[in-house]
């Protein structure tokens, strides 16, 4: 029988929709169940487990090979509690994860559902983690485009590509993202702008408008002025992204360093020396303090190891720590 601790760790997880950690649990079941000797339940819950790994598998449609060197599949296996943004930046977010859920009663009254998003502000501010975010909620496959690999410099060929990308999104259910946008996002009118781009960017801009699929289309940017207008309006919700002020920066730390930070852990230092920089940065300075911490047998992380991690991120972006 399984003890009290995996049973409300089993309720806990399915409420919370945490597939892995579900999965994880009920062979900890199983492994206790056969030590019980329990034979036979232990492996039926094995054959459980297994059988559903393999449907949600299934429902990952392979791609034809003319696109699948195109995209990739991502990781969607960040939840909604890990990022960490401001209030309003939430709220909205919150709001696209409602309206697709309740897409059908939207649709019964003749309302649309937000779809098209735009993600824009400085590099690692949490773009890309939030396209994992929506994509783990919604419990759909997160799919990135290989810009790198759909623009080329043959007359047509791109927009041919991005034909067939849109095409895959109405076959392969799921959230799509778009990274480092302004590649084929860039203005119209610029004079440094060649015949081709532009002849992509309206293909885009028809294939978005147009597109009548149910999957998620995340576009992120880091600089949303290099974007022609006319993208703008095409988008269901655009989102603007920041550097951490120093709130979701200690809130971030505590989050990232999870068991490794003191009930005594000094912010005071800490929350002035996260000025300036990225929820990346401090995710991984937060991160190395865990690995040396590790590795010299400590159990927490003490506030000077972290403020020495993150004075060598700084340094290395060309930031001065003020240590005053």
């Amino acid at each position: 029988m399984a003890t009290a601790d995996q049973i409300k760790s089993l309720i806990r997880t399915h409420y919370s929709n945490q597939r892995e950690q579900f999965s994880t649990i009920a062979l900890q079941v199983a492994a206790h169940e056969a030590m019980q000797g329990h034979q036979s339940v232990a492996l039926e819950i094995r054959s459980l487990v297994d059988g559903a790994k393999v449907k949600d598998y299934d429902r990952i449609v392979p791609f034809t090979p003319e696109l699948e060197h195109l995209v990739r599949l991502g990781k969607a296996e960040v939840r909604m509690s890990q990022l960490v943004v401001s209030d309003v930046l939430a709220a909205s977010i919150k709001r696209i994860l409602t309206e697709y859920r309740q897409r059908a009663k939207l649709e019964r009254f003749g309302m649309s559902y937000r779809r098209k998003i735009l993600l824009a502000g400085p590099p690692g501010t949490g773009k890309t983690m939030t396209a994992s975010v929506l994509a783990s909620e919604l419990q759909l496959p997160l799919y990135v485009i290989q810009l790198d690999k759909i623009v080329t410099k043959f007359m047509g060929e791109t927009s041919a590509k991005l034909r067939l990308v849109f095409e895959g999104m109405r076959d392969r259910k799921g959230v799509y993202l778009f990274d480092e946008f302004d590649t084929i996002g860039g203005e119209r009118a610029k004079d440094n702008d060649v015949g081709e781009m532009r002849r992509v960017l309206n293909s885009f801009l028809q294939f978005i408008e147009n597109d009548p699929s149910d999957s998620l289309i995340v576009c992120a940017t880091n600089n949303p002025r290099l974007l022609d207008q006319a993208l703008f309006r095409r988008f269901d919700d655009v989102l603007s992204y920041e550097l951490p002020d120093v709130d979701s920066a200690k809130k971030l730390i505590r989050n990232r360093l999870a068991n490794f930070i003191s009930s005594r852990f000094g912010f005071a230092k800490i929350g002035k020396a996260t000025v300036g920089m990225s929820h990346a940065d401090i995710t991984r300075a937060c991160d190395d303090s865990i690995k040396t911490a590790i590795l010299s047998d400590k159990s927490t992380v003490p506030p000077e190891l972290l403020l020495a991690a993150l004075s060598e991120k700084k340094s290395m972006n060309g930031v001065v720590l003020d240590r005053r």
